[in-house]
C-alpha cells in the first residue's frame, strides 16, 4: 500500500453548508498544499451538500421520483463541486474529473479530483474503490461531526463518542441500506465494502483542519478510528 497517498471523502456538506463556503475552502487548499510539499498525493473525492439536497427537495415535491433519479441529481451535484475543487487545485490536479473509481489513470500530479459514479451509491463508496484501485487501505472521511457517536449527539446530550470501533459495531449504528440523501458519517454500502477489503476509515470533522493536518501527519488526532 501507498503510504504518501490519502484519498480524502470531503462531505459536501463542508464545501456547500448552504452557501459555498469560501473560507473552508482557502483553509483547505493550503493544508493540502502544505502537505504537497513534503511529497504526498491526493484523491479527493467531494460529495454533493446542500445544492444536492435542495434539488432532490424541489424534485420529490414536483412529482413521484424514483431513487435513481434523486441519485442523478446528487450526482450531478458532486460533479459540479469536484470541477469547483479542479479549478481551485488546477496547477497541481490531473486535468479531468474521475467518475468511474474503477478506472485507474497513471497521474502524475499531486492531486487526483473525483465526483459521484453511478445511482445506488455514495462518493464514500467511490472513496472506497478509489483507495482500492489506487492502493491505500485507508480513506479520510472529512465529515460535520467530531466521532461517530452512539446516537445522534444532535438530538440526544447523552451521545457516547467512539474513538476506535470496528466495522462490526459501527454496522449496527445505522441505516443498513443507502437511500439518497441520508446522513451518516459513513454509508453503509461503503462501509460493507470497505470490510471486506479489511481497510480502515477515519473520521474526523473537517471544520477542524488542525485535527485533519494532525493526521496528515501521523500525529494524535481528535476523531473516530473505524477498522
Amino acid at each position: 500500500m501507498k503510504k504518501n497517498l490519502f484519498v480524502i471523502s470531503l462531505g459536501g456538506s463542508l464545501v456547500v453548508p448552504g452557501e459555498i463556503d469560501i473560507d473552508f475552502l482557502k483553509k483547505f487548499k493550503l493544508l493540502i498544499k502544505r502537505h504537497i510539499r513534503k511529497d504526498k498525493k491526493f484523491i479527493i473525492i467531494v460529495g454533493g451538500g446542500k445544492t444536492a439536497r435542495r434539488y432532490q427537495e424541489v424534485a420529490k415535491k414536483l412529482t413521484k421520483v424514483s431513487s435513481s433519479d434523486l441519485d442523478w441529481l446528487g450526482i450531478h451535484a458532486t460533479r459540479i463541486n469536484a470541477h469547483l475543487l479542479l479549478t481551485i487545485f488546477r496547477e497541481y490536479a490531473y486535468f479531468r474529473i474521475i467518475k468511474n473509481p474503477k478506472e485507474k489513470v497513471n497521474f502524475k500530479e499531486k492531486i487526483l479530483i473525483a465526483a459521484g459514479w453511478k445511482p445506488g451509491f455514495s462518493t464514500d463508496y467511490d472513496a472506497v474503490w478509489l483507495a482500492k484501485t489506487y492502493g491505500s487501505d485507508t480513506i479520510l472521511n472529512l465529515t460535520n461531526v467530531d466521532y461517530v457517536y452512539n446516537k445522534d449527539p444532535l438530538k440526544y446530550k447523552d451521545a457516547k463518542p467512539f474513538k476506535k470501533i470496528s466495522w462490526n459495531e459501527y454496522l449496527k449504528l445505522i441505516e443498513n441500506k443507502w437511500i439518497p440523501g441520508m446522513s451518516a458519517p459513513f454509508d453503509p454500502i461503503a462501509s460493507k465494502l470497505a470490510k471486506r477489503f479489511g481497510f480502515k476509515c477515519v473520521i474526523i470533522n473537517g471544520k477542524n483542519l488542525k485535527e485533519v493536518d494532525k493526521f496528515l501527519s501521523a500525529k494524535d488526532f481528535e476523531g473516530t478510528l473505524i477498522f
